[in-house]
């Protein structure tokens, strides 16, 4: 019996070995991939979109982080390596993309959506408050309101 489970865990183990990758390649100075990684946590992987450049596992994103650690090394700034990204991928490596006639819709596009739906409901409850008619009880039924009144809880009024 110990043979058979000690035969299962080897088995199921053996996946666990071939999915294993090469550990993420370091610059040998820490101050410098300390740098790197701060400036790719502003940088938005083009695979995963939603992550950013530092905790992506995506080849590119690897080969982006290679390209700012070598332009770091050539001594150049942030805002030049920030430049040379833009220039080449475009406004969406960035999280936080300029404003410009491009992004207008992005930055402002959900308060238009808001402003909009905020005046369609405004204007359905307007209407709707035109369909409903105040209509007086007549006698009779201010007298059967009076008798539900009157009597209790579980009875029925004579």
């Amino acid at each position: 019996m110990k043979r058979i489970v000690l035969f299962l865990i080897i088995v199921c183990s053996l996946p666990c070995f071939a999915l294993g990758k090469e550990a993420k390649e370091l610059s040998d100075d820490p101050a410098l991939e300390k740098r790197m990684m701060a400036l790719s946590e502003e940088l938005r992987c083009l695979v995963c979109q939603n992550e950013s450049l530092a905790g992506s596992h995506a080849e590119l994103a690897a080969d982006l982080r290679q390209q700012i650690r070598e332009q770091m090394k050539a001594g150049k700034t942030d805002k030049e390596i920030v430049a040379f990204l833009t220039e080449r991928y475009g406004d969406f490596i960035l999280y936080n993309p300029p404003i410009s006639r491009r992004t207008y819709l992005l930055w402002f596009g959900p308060f238009i959506l808001l402003g909009g739906g905020l005046f369609a409901f405004y204007r359905y409850i307007g209407r709707r408050r035109e369909l409903i008619v105040e209509q007086p009880l007549s006698a009779e039924d201010h007298k059967r309101a009076e008798d539900l009144l009157r009597t209790e809880p579980g009875k029925e009024p004579a």
